[in-house]
């Protein structure tokens, strides 16, 4: 019906050919967002502003993002992965990898017992899977379109965190920023220099109470200080309409170098972090999720510093080697990390005047245990003699434990773990 309704509008001449023409390039874009789980976010592209200087400047930016493919794959999704030669992926962009030379060989240095320490984990599928792969040398790369960059307001911001999403924790000579407006529920090691660190994460898909919102699961390692000079590593999973379109868990990655303020960013859009699998599209969505009281899936993440190159390699599972940040990127993850969070974070917008619904992890607080609440297992740091030590003095915080909370445990299975999460909005979190 919709695609007939589509075609009915292009044949149509009475109102002025010009306009309609350019309604008919803009609405197949709309279209396939609209056709699957894309409404969350109704972005809708004014005719008069397709001859905006807006408009060109974000064609002018979609160019610089959306490299040459060698093919491309549409997703039952809506997404469109683009399959780019891996030289020419946009890191290369980037004034300071002018001259990095690409890493194709892997880290020279991996963890001394990761393979004594095995997820369990099981391996995620990807929805674009199912209509093709990538080939040998190229990455597949989520393509960025003009609804994407509309939806976060500006070219500028669009791919970036705020800098309200730091959590209140001291580093070393830091001064801790506020976070109204962004939640957490994190466990934290500090203390020591951190050369890497992992986790399994489970993966669920929240609510989202508001368009703007979003709720994410990640590893964070930081180093330097909140006032300015923060640099940070990131990945794990989240839902955020704003930037995806959609409510799909997607997996991510992101670094800053200077706190949130103009360096860093979501997964490939913008230079910096490197990718060499042909196999997983950062910002694409993965499959399975777990479901209350049935089955439970979780990723593992590991990321840590090679040490003869300084670049930081992150490993999804036991055999996917994502990519890595190179250390042209960083100034004080040159050396190591100082703290090293793992946990749950949220945005409320206080919808209505009231705490906002967004979920964290399941929805369920801590106390619903394995099946209902969501979990980190299996908590591990590199050290500097690149072991993988699970034996880590634990500190948790969760700003506002009524709407999400956070409870440390162990056990030798799991080692290090915890549950975390809850539903935000509900009578003792009004």
């Amino acid at each position: 019906m919709a695609s007939q309704k589509f075609a009915k509008l292009c044949s149509l001449s009475d109102f002025g050919w010009m306009l309609w023409l350019l309604i008919c390039l803009v609405y197949p874009i709309i279209l396939v967002e609209s056709a699957h789980e894309m409404e969350v976010v109704n972005t809708t592209v004014d005719p008069r502003l397709t001859n905006s200087a807006k408009f060109k400047n974000i064609h002018k930016h979609l160019s610089t993002l959306n490299k040459p493919a060698v093919m491309s794959i549409e997703s039952p999704d809506g997404d469109i992965i683009d399959c780019v030669a891996r030289h020419q992926q946009i890191a290369f962009d980037h004034l300071l990898l002018k001259n990095h030379k690409l890493q194709t060989e892997g880290p020279s240095v991996w963890p001394v017992n990761k393979a004594a320490n095995a997820s369990g984990s099981q391996r995620i599928q990807q929805l674009w899977h199912q209509n093709g792969r990538c080939p040998e040398n190229t990455v597949p790369v989520r393509r960025t379109t003009v609804a994407d960059v509309l939806r976060s307001g500006s070219k500028r911001r669009y791919g970036r965190k705020p800098r309200a999403s730091l959590i209140e924790i001291p580093l070393p000579q830091a001064q801790p920023v506020s976070s109204a407006s962004h939640e957490h529920a994190i466990a934290y090691a500090i203390g020591n220099q951190y050369y890497g660190a992992r986790a399994s994460i489970n993966v669920w898909k929240p609510t989202i109470n508001m368009p703007y919102e979003f709720s994410l699961s990640q590893i964070w390692l930081l180093a330097g200080s909140f006032d300015g000079d923060l640099n940070t590593i990131e990945a794990g999973w989240q839902v955020s309409p704003e930037l995806y379109g959609d409510t799909s868990p997607r997996l991510f990655t992101y670094w800053t170098s200077d706190a949130y303020q103009t360096t860093g960013c979501y997964d490939l859009g913008c230079s910096g972090f490197i990718q060499l699998t042909n196999d997983l599209a950062i910002g694409a969505a993965i499959s399975p999720v777990s479901s209350l009281g049935g089955s439970q899936f979780d990723i593992q993440i590991l990321i840590w510093k090679d040490l003869a190159t300084s670049n930081w390699w992150m490993l999804l599972g036991d055999n996917t080697l994502v990519g890595y940040w190179p250390k042209e990127l960083f100034t004080h993850l040159t050396v190591a990390a100082n703290m090293v969070q793992w946990g749950g974070e949220i945005v409320n917008t206080n919808p209505s005047g009231h705490h906002t619904s967004t979920q964290m992890g399941s929805g369920q607080f801590p106390s619903g245990g394995f099946e209902r609440a969501s979990y980190f297992r299996n908590l591990a740091y590199v050290d500097a003699s690149y072991q993988l030590l699970p034996q880590i003095n634990l500190h948790a915080q969760a700003e506002h434990p009524n709407c999400y909370g956070i409870k440390l445990s162990y056990n030798t299975a799991w080692g290090n773990y915890f549950f975390y999460g809850g539903p935000g909005l509900n009578a003792n979190c009004p």
